[in-house]
């Protein structure tokens, strides 16, 4: 979008009143009105042309990589752009609330426009808070329940309308990630970031809904938790993570399509790695995991640490557990289709 110096835009609109301006006493006034403006706000350097002479505001634009890794775009809690999946179909997906059993354009879409419905995700009706396990051993599931248990005291995750969020709230952990993919852009829901508040959590960014989970962890230890989870998607992000928080349990989700080597740079940082529908995550963090946990889109625990977090999952569960020495990755007969 075409920017231009803010000073320069009163300079302009001086200019252009004392052309037009009818007499010398109105030429002198509104002259001295536009060069207090300028002077006033000499600070600001730039402005976005739309935004001042339409008055708009921040776009309300969410981006989101969900079902294959599909870029999905929504914009004023409508589904605008739907991407081309990585992948065909997912055993996963089958058991959503609204299944996918074939990944298409319009299959991807109906189950965004679902979440919208049901749990206002991307608008101001957002649901935060949540009791209930999508998944076994989802990020969020196993996250929540560390922090019930005491294995953590805080969390760092992402929440669309908000960015980067740290609470100590299980309940809002669950709620915001139960649902959540992969989030890659999101703008502030004043009402979304009121909600978190509320409940509990504080938002790291709450005028541009920032995602950083680096300066995330940071606002962590200022709020005085130290036995922090957070998730990332990078190893850039995890190898930035680890080098400044070693304590920290670090979570890596969203990593279909991911290369070989992100899948080594990340297995050397992470205590949790799920595999989604990646080849390099099974072959690369299998082998070294010490834990295996699901095995058509299984977790891998890769440290003690992860492995504590997953067994203590196990015991506060009510279902029958089968428990089997076995090398890893070990693969269920269903699994995402193709691996990528």
């Amino acid at each position: 979008m075409f920017l231009i110096p803010f000073d320069q835009v009163f300079i302009y609109f001086l200019i252009l009143t004392i052309i037009i301006a009818s007499d010398t006493l109105g030429a002198f006034i509104l002259s001295s009105v536009c060069m207090t403006l300028v002077i006033g706000i000499k600070n600001i350097t730039q402005i976005d042309v739309s935004t001042f002479l339409l008055g708009k505001s921040m776009e309300d634009e969410h981006v989101m990589e969900a079902l294959g890794r599909t870029r999905v775009v929504v914009r004023d809690g409508k589904v605008v752009e739907v991407g081309e999946p990585m992948i065909k179909s997912c055993p996963l997906a089958e058991r959503f609330e609204e299944p996918v059993f074939e990944f298409t354009k319009e299959s991807i879409r109906r189950n965004i426009e679902n979440r919208i419905r049901k749990v206002g995700m991307f608008t101001k009706e957002r649901v935060v808070i949540s009791d209930r396990d999508f998944v076994p051993f989802g990020a969020s599931e196993m996250i929540s329940f560390g922090i019930k248990c005491n294995i953590l005291d805080g969390a760092v995750i992402v929440c669309d309308g908000a960015g980067t969020v740290v609470t100590s709230n299980p309940l809002l952990v669950q709620g915001i990630g139960g649902r959540m993919s992969g989030l890659v852009k999101t703008t502030p829901i004043p009402e979304v970031i009121e909600s978190i508040e509320r409940n509990g959590g504080f938002v790291l960014d709450k005028n541009a809904a920032l995602i950083d989970q680096v300066r995330g962890l940071e606002l962590a230890h200022r709020l005085g938790f130290s036995r922090v989870a957070v998730t990332i998607t990078t190893p850039d992000e995890g190898e930035a993570i680890r080098s400044k928080f070693p304590e920290v349990t670090i979570f890596a989700t969203h990593l279909t399509g991911i290369s070989r080597e992100d899948a080594e740079r990340l297995v050397k940082v992470c205590d949790l790695m799920t595999g989604c529908a990646s080849r390099w995550v099974r072959e690369i963090a299998g082998p070294k995991a010490l834990l295996q946990a699901g095995s058509s889109i299984p977790v891998f625990a890769i440290t003690e640490r992860g492995k504590e977090l997953v067994l203590n999952k196990i015991k506060g569960m009510d279902k029958q557990v089968l428990v089997k020495l076995q090398r890893l990755p070990y693969q269920g007969e269903r699994q995402p289709d193709p691996l990528r």
